[in-house]
């Protein structure tokens, strides 16, 4: 089949997706995209871009685009030979936690919800995030002074499946040959940015630091020009403890430092599959993670009480554990790191195309 895949913000896990996508399924993805920049500007827009500069749509057997596009739009300006539409939902702007002095637009929100409609197939990325997005779409719904359309919950309910994304990872048995160090290396691979909460880790390492306990932390992610403060503080804090501070384009450098890591720690307060946890568990470093958001679903259940927590105070006292008691959490590093093979693209990529190929059939 021949696929298009409209991407608005062409950058990030969006990118990362979207090409994973086009190398691994078995059908013809021909990949149109806008930079990753402006991003409510490409919710409102982007469906006008597109519709001028693709030719035929009906070129296509099936237009695979993700959540910043407005749907309804791009059916109306496309035509009325516009292949069917897959949605994949990466996140949303109904339940997105909001910045400090950031103002709620009800409108971004309800574009998500009018463009599942619309979609004739909609994909999300965890069984955490469709919940999510059905309860913050009822409470939207709720808040309409009358005429509140509640059907359009049904339809997407009826429309919608559970696609993890695919992941990157180097072929092969994986051997982790972790430097036995007194100084335990703590991986943070998350954004720059407030909804993953670098406060918290902050906080939890000031009171290591208290107790002496040893360790090194390396601050990766992708970060912008106007990043939150708390980093130049840990920074300077931390400054005999932090091994590297900033953003890695190489790839291959990336994985070196995830291999390096023991520990690697989340305090998200948005999260809606993971592919940096899931990266780093891959390469051998023990999570600690909030026991909540996707969290629970990347962990088997009967270890969510070893490497979950719910306070400040559990997650203080297990990575203090951790790092001082490192060799007991070596039987779980193989077994962790053998679960996430689930979410390698040539794991998943199946389910794509099979999605792909039903909605043409049918």
């Amino acid at each position: 089949m021949k696929i298009l895949f409209l991407e608005p913000f062409y950058g990030g896990s969006h990118k990362e997706f979207a090409l994973g996508f086009q190398k691994h399924s078995i059908h013809e993805v021909s990949l149109v995209t806008l930079p990753d920049r402006f991003w409510k500007w490409r919710m409102r827009g982007s469906a006008c871009y597109f519709a001028g500069i693709i030719d035929d749509f009906s070129d296509y057997d099936v237009i695979f685009t993700t959540d910043m596009m407005h749907l309804p739009d791009l059916k109306s300006l496309a035509g009325d030979h516009i292949p069917p539409l897959l949605l994949y939902f990466h996140e949303n702007q109904i339940s997105y936690p909001l910045a400090l002095n950031q103002k709620y637009d009800a409108g971004l929100g309800f574009s998500n919800i009018v463009s599942a409609v619309a979609a004739d197939k909609i994909l999300f990325n965890s069984h955490f995030h469709f919940n999510d997005f059905i309860r913050s779409a009822l409470h939207a719904i709720k808040q309409m002074p009358d005429a509140k359309p509640q059907w359009m919950i049904e339809q997407i309910r009826q429309k919608t499946q559970i696609a993890y994304p695919g992941c990157w990872f180097e072929k092969g048995e994986l051997e982790f040959k972790k430097k036995d160090t007194e100084r335990r290396l703590i991986i943070w691979n998350h954004r720059w940015e407030h909804d993953k909460n670098f406060q918290f880790v902050f906080d939890v390492l000031c009171l290591l630091k208290e107790r002496k306990i040893p360790f090194s932390i390396a601050l990766l992610g992708e970060r912008y020009n106007n990043y939150p403060d708390i980093f130049n503080k840990a920074k300077e804090m931390f400054k005999e403890e932090i091994s590297l501070f900033g953003y890695l384009e190489s790839k291959q450098e990336y994985i070196s430092w995830l291999k390096r890591g023991a520990v690697v720690v989340s305090s998200a307060i948005q999260e809606n599959f993971g592919i940096s946890v899931v990266e780093a568990v891959r390469y051998g470093c023990i999570p600690l993670l909030p026991a909540r958001l996707s969290y629970p679903e990347l962990i088997p259940e009967d270890l969510h009480s070893r490497v979950l927590y719910r306070t400040k105070s559990e997650m203080s006292s297990k990575l203090e554990n951790m790092l001082t008691a490192y060799q007991s959490y070596l039987p779980l590093q193989k077994r962790l790191s053998r679960h996430m093979e689930q979410f390698s693209w040539e794991r998943v990529k199946h389910q794509y195309d099979a999605v792909l190929e039903d909605m043409v059939q049918n």
